[in-house]
């Protein structure tokens, strides 16, 4: 069954690792990869990645693309959503700060981010424009 608006944005609101596809182009299926990324109700999503990856290379050509976060215990649930970049750059420390502190236990996230080098990260924010979602419901 469909998820309405609220649970749909409540549910990827959550902090799961999403898989991420972009077009990959000359008759390739399109890459997968996951992702940590970030979402507030109503917003933009985030995520952020190497400037130099083959998958920023593909989002920068494309201007688009799609996550998918699912839970994969009872209740089996999914949201898709697909949409375009509406805005990337260097990521700064407090996007790094934030989306590091959704998936690492808080006594780990200063030292990750301490770790990472900003200089080579960037930032893609997407406008959610198509949604798909279904809680399949308990197990029997």
């Amino acid at each position: 069954m469909p998820l309405n608006v609220a649970e749909r944005e409540a549910f990827l609101a959550e902090s799961h690792i999403a898989s991420l596809a972009v077009e990959a182009g000359d008759g390739r299926a399109p890459l997968v990869v996951p992702v940590w990324y970030d979402y507030s109700p109503g917003g933009e999503i985030r995520f952020l990645t190497d400037g130099g990856s083959h998958k920023a290379r593909l989002i920068a050509k494309t201007g688009r693309f799609s996550i998918l976060a699912q839970r994969v215990s009872p209740t089996y649930r999914y949201v898709s959503v697909e949409g375009p970049v509406v805005r990337s750059g260097p990521t700064t420390l407090d996007d790094l700060t934030r989306i590091s502190a959704r998936y690492l236990p808080p006594d780990a996230v200063s030292g990750y981010v301490q770790g990472s080098d900003l200089n080579v990260l960037v930032t893609f924010r997407m406008r959610p424009e198509h949604w798909l979602s279904a809680d399949l419901g308990a197990l029997s």
